[in-house]
């Protein structure tokens, strides 16, 4: 039988039970959930296994839960369950990217089966993945920390380098720059892959319940307390903690973090007795915390413990290089998930994309992918996207314009020649000479660096 897990989710316990009962007789290995948010903690780009599913369920539903799993690693199968006379439904999962679904009530032979070829499926793609990465193609965190600036290019360097460490990190960055993402790589780059991730938003945590949230609680420990309850440090156990946006955690359950980092053991409310902790810490900032421990708002002592290794993520702005390269990947993975055809971009959206600032970074160049990928056009005009070049003169603006084309062809052309100057309506020879004119090396554009492409 394929090796490998399935995450099975199902709110109604004794169908869950007996369905998992049914796959582990059948040789998989089975862990059941009864909500869909825990098992979003369990996946990632990594994950060796597949996610089966009900889609009605309290709470996030069957396809959004699927939906936010494409969104870490589109190649993990879902499979949905659906109700009888819910065939629209059942296509409509189909369109966006489910692997298959089968009806309820169902004959459990049929849905190993089905979980048998997903498990296959997932198999084949990790150990493609593998071999591409072995063959000097794009490894997996080519693909997930995109870019080929300096600055991520050396982002790309210290994520393979910690990742297989236990070493707890500190990634800085504005907002939508991908710092979780880089965490997610970092976990599973890391021997706890195959454990939880456990992401912690600190500025969502309710100022009143947050150490309840982080450190569970006793039965009775305060009023409301009906029976003990796990934080979330505890089911993250033997895997990876990101505190994201750290910096909005109070200054009183900062020290307590603090013991928390330095001896590995946590005290639920209510309770005196310490319980062991093996995790891994990663934290995330927007704003700079050196600056706010010296204002009073942040540890200072916290911050030198999380800051032995600090990552740090650029915005887009200082990385516009990338733009073209992130936003054909960010439509072709839009146009999969949403099941349309490859979707063109031509060099004058590219010039477009370049020129325009994104405060929202990634994340708001990913939107602008899913409205491009679903023929709605850019969320801008050209007009809103192009600035004036005050102050030079005439000639400079000229040259700077003509630099500016020759590099958004090259790019939107993956450094290949022949369309380049076809596209411009220049000789080979012409184009040459441009570019040596303005110093442009047409390797830093190419696919492939390694490429030789006419």
């Amino acid at each position: 039988m394929s090796a490998g897990k399935v995450l099975l989710i199902d709110d109604e316990d004794e169908l869950r039970q007996s369905t998992a009962q049914a796959l582990d007789l059948a040789g998989l290995s089975v862990e059941d959930l009864a909500t869909a948010e825990r098992a979003l903690d369990l996946v990632g780009f990594g994950f060796k296994g597949i996610v089966i599913t009900d889609i009605r369920m309290p709470g996030m539903d069957g396809l959004t839960l699927m939906n936010r799993i494409h969104a870490l690693d589109r190649d993990i199968p879902v499979i949905l369950f659906t109700g009888h006379g819910e065939v629209q439904l059942a296509v409509r999962a189909m369109r966006e990217g489910a692997f298959d679904f089968i009806e309820k009530p169902f004959p459990s032979g049929q849905l190993t089966e089905i979980a048998a070829r997903a498990l296959d499926y997932r198999r084949l793609v990790l150990e493609n993945r593998v071999l591409r990465a072995a063959a000097g193609q794009s490894d997996d965190i080519e693909q997930r920390i995109l870019g080929r600036s300096n600055a991520m290019i050396d982002l790309r360097r210290k994520v393979r380098t910690v990742g297989p460490t236990d070493a707890d990190v500190l990634i800085v960055g504005p907002t939508g720059s991908g710092k979780e993402v880089t965490a997610r790589a970092l976990h599973d780059l890391s021997g706890r892959a195959q454990k939880p991730f456990i992401a912690i938003n600190c500025a969502a945590l309710p100022a009143n319940l947050i150490e309840s949230e982080l450190f569970g609680h006793e039965a009775g420990a305060f009023p409301g307390a009906m029976r003990a309850r796990f934080g979330k440090f505890e089911h993250a156990q033997g895997g990876t903690i990101l505190l994201d946006e750290i910096g909005s955690m109070p200054l009183d359950v900062q020290g307590k973090l603090l013991r928390v980092i330095q001896e590995r053991v946590i005290t639920r409310l209510g309770s005196n007795e310490p319980l062991p902790l093996d995790v891994r810490f990663l934290a995330t900032s927007k704003t700079d915390l050196s600056k706010d421990a010296a204002d009073g708002r942040f540890r200072s002592d916290l911050l030198y413990r999380l800051n032995v290794i600090t990552l740090e993520v650029p915005p887009l702005e200082d990385r516009r290089e990338d733009i073209p390269l992130l936003f054909m990947q960010l439509v072709t993975e839009a146009a999969s998930r949403y099941r349309r055809d490859p979707v063109a971009v031509p060099p004058h959206v590219i010039a477009a994309l370049s020129e325009r600032k994104w405060p929202g970074n990634v994340r708001e160049l990913r939107n602008a992918a899913d409205r491009y990928a679903l023929d709605l056009g850019l969320p801008f005009t050209n007009e809103e996207s192009s600035a004036p070049d005050g102050g030079q003169r005439l000639a400079e603006r000229v040259a700077n314009f003509e630099r500016g084309v020759i590099e958004n062809a090259l790019r939107a052309h993956g450094g290949r020649i022949k369309p380049v100057y076809e596209s411009l309506g220049l000789s080979r020879k012409s184009l040459y000479e441009k570019m040596q004119k303005h110093g442009i090396d047409r390797r830093q554009f190419l696919l492939e660096p390694d490429a030789e492409v006419e």
